[in-house]
This record gives structure tokens, sequence and C-alpha cells, in this order.
């Protein structure tokens, strides 16, 4: 069950930290209340979900109009702060509803153009959504017990069993204009109604305070979760010893040949295999689950559609039968992008057809990124996606939105104005071993890599210093204590490389 964490000493101490405006206070609540959500990870997960405020503040003539202020593009929840929830004037917002049609692109440019900070960040694009609700606090997640929900074949029949009417229902449709007017007219259609459920996609939930919105989500979750039988959160992080990992950096060097340039970084790995993600790899319909897309269509941008699945009798074959297991996920990925790209309005520049995550048998759930932090969020919503699919499964099926939509997700034209913009730092993609990294020269040698991108393995005999040099480093690097003149020691310090990164590259 999802634990409400709402504390109103700590709500009051973001109020009071506040200026004194009413509008600033209402806001730092609303930045509270947003972590809450965001620190769940099964509420919300890696940049996932948006929530608002709308408030008065005055404009330049000391006219007071309605502002919302809602989640800015790269900021995530868990960490939000208030410049992470740029106000846009909301009466230019809502006039939209007038019009027929609106391009993504001009959606974009309406809210940049209405930003009262030009230097603030892009508004979600599920702005028009959260602007078209009348209400003053609006949360929208996708948590776990949701997700299993919005992807049963008959999840409308479902959810009026569980909810009655309290909940409106919004049929699937890309994020954007067209989807904030459904979302506005069902809502419409029954004023009375405590959220909104939008299958194949996530939860709403809105109200006159804050508290009252979070509440509600939780309660809503919770109402969905006890209904499956769900009454342990997520193991995003579990991991147990014992599988043979020697075929992970194999792995990892034959993605690295599918590149097609040798100086292309190898992929980082993160591996998880606790005894749900065991449990599930031992399910005789695995792989026609894998072929049934992600159970929310964001999630596409970070895992790829589906998973590279990775049977026992291929790893036992050996390094020439996991080629052929690569070669066959990427043409069938250049199949994929081929058929759906002659479908859309517009041209489509192709993604690499690399897996980003995988379901390898006797071993566990592999995520997989350009770095560790995005291989930790494939591994987590990948974690989150079988039990989902588990889960749903079991309870009338799952059955996630169609390839077509995965696509347009996955190509989005918003997405592919993000293609070849910005330089990753030049050890991206680098695994990096440093033994006597709780030294200064370690230390400065350890900050010098992981700087630059690197995924680094700090290797010394005393834990303490070790945790101080890393908590000085980016996220995503790791420690492991031990004694490198013990041959036992520094072979378990490689075998810690592979197990959290996927292989080494340099050894410093």
């Amino acid at each position: 069950m999802i634990v409400n964490n709402w504390s109103d000493d700590e709500a009051l101490e973001f109020q009071n930290s506040a200026a004194p405006d009413e509008a600033d206070q209402q806001l730092a609540v609303r930045v509270y209340s947003s972590r809450l959500l965001g620190r769940d990870p099964d509420l919300l997960m890696h940049g996932g979900g948006n929530t608002s405020v709308k408030v008065e503040r005055p404009d330049l003539f000391g006219q007071n109009r309605e502002v919302l202020h809602v989640k800015g593009s790269g900021w995530d929840l868990d960490s939000i702060e208030a410049p992470g929830l740029p106000g846009v004037w909301l009466e230019p917002l809502r006039e939209l509803r007038r019009l027929d049609a609106l391009s993504d692109e001009d959606m974009v440019n309406t809210l940049r153009c209405n930003l009262l900070n030009s230097q603030s960040p892009n508004p979600s694009v599920e702005t028009l959504l959260h602007a078209f609700l009348p209400h003053k606090f609006v949360d929208h997640t996708h948590a776990t017990p949701f997700l299993v929900l919005a992807n049963l074949p008959e999840a409308e029949k479902v959810a009026k069993e569980i909810f009655g009417g309290r909940l409106g229902i919004v049929p699937y449709v890309m994020p954007g204009f067209k989807l904030a007017k459904i979302a506005a007219e069902v809502y419409e259609a029954d004023p009375d109604v405590e959220g909104l459920l939008l299958l194949n996609h996530g939860h709403f939930a809105f109200g006159a305070t804050a508290q009252e919105t979070y509440d509600c989500t939780v309660d809503h979750a919770n109402i969905v979760a006890d209904y499956f039988g769900m009454d342990k959160p997520t193991a995003l992080g579990d991991r147990i010893e014992g599988p043979d990992i020697s075929m992970l950096s194999v792995l990892r060097g034959i993605l690295a040949e599918f590149s097609g340039n040798p100086d292309q970084p190898m992929p980082i790995f993160d591996l998880r295999n606790g005894p749900d993600v065991m449990n599930f790899l031992d399910r005789a319909d695995l792989k026609t689950l894998s072929k049934r897309g992600m159970a929310s269509p964001d999630h596409v941008l970070k895992t790829k559609g589906w998973p590279l699945v990775v049977s026992q009798s291929d790893l036992e074959a050996g390094g020439d039968r996991l080629r052929s297991v690569v070669r066959e996920f990427e043409e069938h990925y250049r199949t994929y992008f081929e058929k759906n790209a002659k479908m859309a309005s517009e041209p489509k520049t192709m993604l690499p057809p690399d897996p980003r995550h995988a379901w390898i048998e006797g071993i566990g759930v592999l995520g997989m990124g350009p770095n560790a932090r995005e291989a930790k969020i494939a591994a987590d919503l990948a974690v989150q996606n079988i039990r989902v699919r588990a889960v749903g499964e079991d309870h009338g099926g799952f059955f996630p939105i169609s390839e077509k939509d995965m696509f347009d997700c996955e190509y989005w034209s918003l997405e592919q104005a993000k293609l070849g913009k910005g330089t990753p730092p030049s050890f991206t993609g680098h695994v990096v071993v440093i033994t006597g990294a709780a030294g200064a020269i370690g230390r400065a040698t350890a900050k010098a890599f992981a700087n630059r991108g690197a995924s680094c393995l700090l290797v010394d005999i005393d834990r303490d210093r070790l945790e101080a040099v890393a908590a000085e480093l980016p996220p995503g690097n790791r420690i492991f204590a031990c004694d490198v003149t013990d041959e036992k020691s520094a072979e378990a310090a490689m075998g810690e490389a592979v197990l959290h990164f996927g292989g080494v590259d340099i050894l410093v």
C-alpha cells in the first residue's frame, strides 16, 4: 500500500519559507506536495507526471490576473523547486478551447509567449489540461496500481466496479491540445467526480488545497491496489547473490559492435534481480508479454517499446547466439520504424535501434543507457512495467496502447526536435575502476572522470572515506571497500563493476 506522508508541520515550513506574498506561499505548498508525490516510485517515476496550482498575481499595470504554475520541462517532482513550476498567464490558455485544432508546435509557442518569466523552462505538454480544469490544485500521476487498471481490456468497466461514478473516464489520446479538451469535457459532463482515469495513461486528481489533492491521489491509488491485492511497494532496487553475470560484459560488447562505430561508447547497465523479478522471468507467457508494449506512453522514451529477451539457452550458447538475439531485436526495430514512418504526417529520423532494457532468464532485468542515470531510469521503469504486466495479466489482461500510438509517442515531433542538440561529456559510456580512490590522488582522479560523464567504481580499503569521496561526485557512481592486495578481493571488485555497470573500460 502507498503511505500518505503528508505532514502539516512540514507543509507549514514550506509555506513560511516563502515570501509573505500569498501566491508565493501557495506555490511553496505546491512544491511540498509535488515532492511527496515524486518521492514515492509507486506514484511517479523519473520525471513522469505533473502538478499545478492556480494563483493571482499583478501584471505590469497592477491588475490582478490568474496565473497557472505548472511543472516545467527538465524538472523532476521529487526534487522540484519553485522555478520548476513556471508561471503562465491563465486566461489566454483558456481561450484556446475555442479552437478546433492546435499543433504541438503552436501550443508550445503559445505557452512560451505567456510565461511570466521568459527565462523559465517550457511548461509541461499537459499544461492545457491543467488550465482547462477549474480546480486550484491538480495532480497528474502514473501510480503503479492505476497503470494496471488503465491497461486492462475492460478498464472502464472495472473502474466503475471499483469507484462507481467517482472517476471520469477519458479515452486514450496523446498528450496535448486534443487530450486537454476531451478531459475537460469528461469532467464538465459530471463535475462531481473526484478525479479522472486516463485510459492507457494515468490518473488526475484535483481539489481546493494541496493536501486535499494529495490525499485523493494516495487514497485512489490504494483503493485500486487493494482491489488487485497489491499490498507491497514495487521492489525497485532488489538484488540477490548467485546468478552468473559474466555474460553481461559480453552482451555489452556485442551491443557496442552493432553501433558500427568502434569509437562509440558502450552502454552502461543496471541489473535488478530481486525475487519478484526472478519469479516474473519464470512465467510461461514471458515471450507473449514481452511484445505487448509499455504500461505508459512516456515510458517508451526511456525503454523503447519492448525488451530484449535473452533465454537461458541463449546464454549457454555463447557470444554468437547473443549476437543473433541482438540482431533480431534491431531488425525488428527497423521494420517497426519503417512501417510506421510511412504513415507519419512528416518525415521522421530513426533513433538508434539498440535495446534499452532486457529480460534475461536466470539473471534478471537489465536497464541500459548512455550513462548510469539513464540506465537506472530504464531499470526502474522496467521493474515497474513487469509488475504491471504480471498483475494486469492475472486480472483480465495487460493491453497497453497500440503499436501506432506507441510510435507516435516515441517519434513525437517535440521529441524529434531535440535530436542532435547538445554534446554528451567526453567519458559518457565509460566504466572507470579507480583503486586507492579514498586517497588524495584517487579522489582527484575520480572527480576528473565523473565530471566528464564516466561511471566510476571507487575501490579502497576504508569504506567511510570512500563514502565521503562518493558524496562529492555526481549521482550514479559506486564504491567497493576491499583490500586489492588480496586476489579474491580484486576479482570481486571487477565483478562489482560488471554487476552494476556491465563491464570495465578503464582501470586506474
